[in-house]
């Protein structure tokens, strides 16, 4: 009597862990095994690797706003790619080179720019200004910046030297106006967060128009101003246009908010 219910016993005890142990493994369910780390993986160099590019991001953070100023050099061809009178070539020089600066504002969304940019060229016979707007496509690469830019917009020649056919041609009103399409590319390094120094090489298409001058104010020009005056008023009493081309290079100064 005794044995048998000893047996009892042990026949509720020994059997409840063996039966928890098999259900784990039944239907060929079993605990997942531990993950080893990949061949290779380094935690400690991927840590590293994600600390120095945030240093080389300098800590710029994003930008919402941007002005700049810009100083340099144009070369300038007015009749690069077609010519119909749009000044006297005989004493006007129609291919001069001068400084040139101008400034530009905008905002920015992540990699893209919108803007506004003035700039103006000073040579030896006239002054040439566009007023554009500007798109700009920029790359991040930490301190470093290469970018592209498209503007389009006004342009107008003025301040023409008349010493060559005469005061009295100042009265003329020579008004030579138009649009102009520019692409350039450009390198900007930001030195903090808020400053950067850089550089940018364009090109333009210059399509000018001039129409023809009143021919009683060309008539009291040419009798005061000589032969020269009287060849440019044979150009100026009738409508003129040109197709022209500029490069330009700049230095440029940028803030950033």
């Amino acid at each position: 009597m005794l044995r048998q219910l000893a047996f009892s016993l042990l026949a509720v005890a020994v059997p409840a862990p063996a039966l928890a142990a098999s259900d784990l493994s039944s239907g060929g369910l079993a605990p997942p095994p531990a993950i080893e780390p990949s061949p290779g993986y380094d935690a400690t160099a991927t840590e590293y690797q994600l600390e120095q590019a945030d240093r080389e991001d300098s800590g710029r953070g994003l930008e919402f706003f941007w002005i700049n100023a810009e100083v340099g050099v144009q070369h300038l061809g007015l009749e690069t790619f077609h010519a119909n009178h749009l000044v006297d070539a005989a004493v006007v020089s129609t291919t001069q080179t001068g400084l040139a600066a101008g400034a530009g504002l905008g905002v920015r969304l992540i990699f893209l720019t919108l803007g506004g940019r003035f700039r103006l060229a000073t040579f030896s016979e006239y002054q040439l200004w566009t007023l554009n707007a500007e798109l700009g496509l920029r790359i991040p690469l930490g301190r470093l910046e290469p970018y592209f830019s498209f503007a389009g917009g006004y342009a107008s020649l003025g301040s023409f030297d008349t010493s060559s056919v005469g005061a009295a041609f100042e009265q003329a009103d020579v008004d030579v106006r138009g649009f102009n399409v520019r692409g350039g590319f450009g390198l900007d390094y930001y030195v903090g967060k808020r400053f950067s120094v850089g550089g940018n090489v364009s090109g333009d298409l210059l399509f000018l128009t001039r129409p023809r001058v009143d021919e009683a104010k060309l008539e009291g020009a040419a009798a005061v101003g000589g032969e020269n005056a009287e060849l440019a008023a044979e150009v100026y009493g009738r409508d003129g246009s040109s197709i022209g081309g500029a490069v330009t290079a700049m230095l440029v100064l940028g803030l950033h908010f």
